[in-house]
């Protein structure tokens, strides 16, 4: 019996049959399948899972990431039942390199704390699917997906120490910040939107999980900002544009929020850093750990503040 249903992003698949081979050839990979990440759980009876020149049996409560674009194959060696997930990659943070340490290994969970929570969540879903609404829906694919990568991410690393990905991406996210500061609707949610990655795994880059950054990303928008402001109101001259307008050029609309922001980064006023009257001298370097909140997307649509 195969049951399907829909959260959100997040689409499962439960199958309860008799003892069966499923397998998967080199072919071409669907459009439908790219940028997909697919995770098994078995729930009864005992498989045995082979790709990426890995084989490794499954038994019940153990998880195993699929490759659905590449040769695989499951054996489920009697009467079984089995449910898959499958989400945006970007959901849960998922990296090629990540996953393809996973595939054809089983992800057995902790038996107490997160991973006990984890698991009793995504053994419970596939019962309460087709019963919620659509908005409840969304909710329970996004706790599904941090489920996951619960489970999922402690098992990646444990596989590998080095983190090419978060190597390559954190400069390619920096750079891209700076080339869009101007835009007031720039904010975490799309720059991770922009590179396929989930905000939280982007977080997890730049706090010092990843790559030892020590900086949200939201503080790193908002310091690059008022760097870029700072920079233009030393070379203003008497025919140069207001200090709002030129916070609002950077993606600083509201004027209050920027007279704030500005004097935790330089420790005087906008108007004192342009006229020199606040002992300011050549531009500084913002100091780390300024107070800057992160929900920089709520601020920007106040524009006509």
């Amino acid at each position: 019996m195969l049951a399907t249903a829909h959260l959100g992003y997040l689409l499962l698949l439960s199958l309860n049959a008799d003892p069966v081979r499923l397998r998967r050839g080199h072919l071409p990979v669907p459009d439908a399948q790219r940028g997909m990440l697919t995770v098994a759980l078995q729930g009864t009876g005992t498989g045995v899972l082979a790709q990426h020149g890995r084989t490794t049996p499954l038994r019940p409560g153990e998880l195993s990431v699929v490759d659905l674009g590449k040769p695989f194959s499951l054996d489920q060696r009697q009467r079984f039942g089995l449910t898959l997930f499958q989400l945006p990659e970007r959901a849960v943070g998922a990296t090629g390199w990540r996953m393809t340490r996973l595939t054809g290994r089983a992800v057995v969970p902790a038996e107490d704390g997160a991973g006990a929570l984890a698991l009793a969540f995504l053994e419970g879903l596939p019962r309460t699917a087709a019963e919620v609404s659509p908005d409840v829906g969304d909710l329970l694919a996004g706790a599904a997906a941090d489920f996951l990568t619960t489970l999922l991410e402690p098992a990646a690393e444990a596989r590998g120490t080095s983190r090419p990905a978060g190597d390559h991406l954190v400069p390619t996210i920096r750079d891209f910040i700076d080339e869009h500061l101007a835009d007031p609707d720039l904010c975490p949610e799309g720059i991770a939107a922009s590179h396929q990655i989930s905000v939280r795994y982007m977080h997890r880059l730049f706090e010092g999980e990843g790559v030892g950054e020590g900086v949200t990303v939201g503080r790193l928008l908002q310091q690059r900002r008022v760097e870029a402001c700072g920079r233009e109101l030393k070379r203003r001259s008497r025919v140069a544009p207001t200090i709002s307008a030129v916070a609002r050029r950077w993606g600083l609309p509201s004027p209050a929020h920027f007279s704030r922001t500005f004097k935790a980064v330089y420790g005087v006023t906008p108007r004192e850093w342009a006229t020199g009257s606040g002992g300011a001298g050549e531009d500084p370097a913002p100091p780390d750990g300024t107070e800057q909140s992160d929900d920089l997307c709520e601020r920007s649509q106040r524009r006509g503040s």
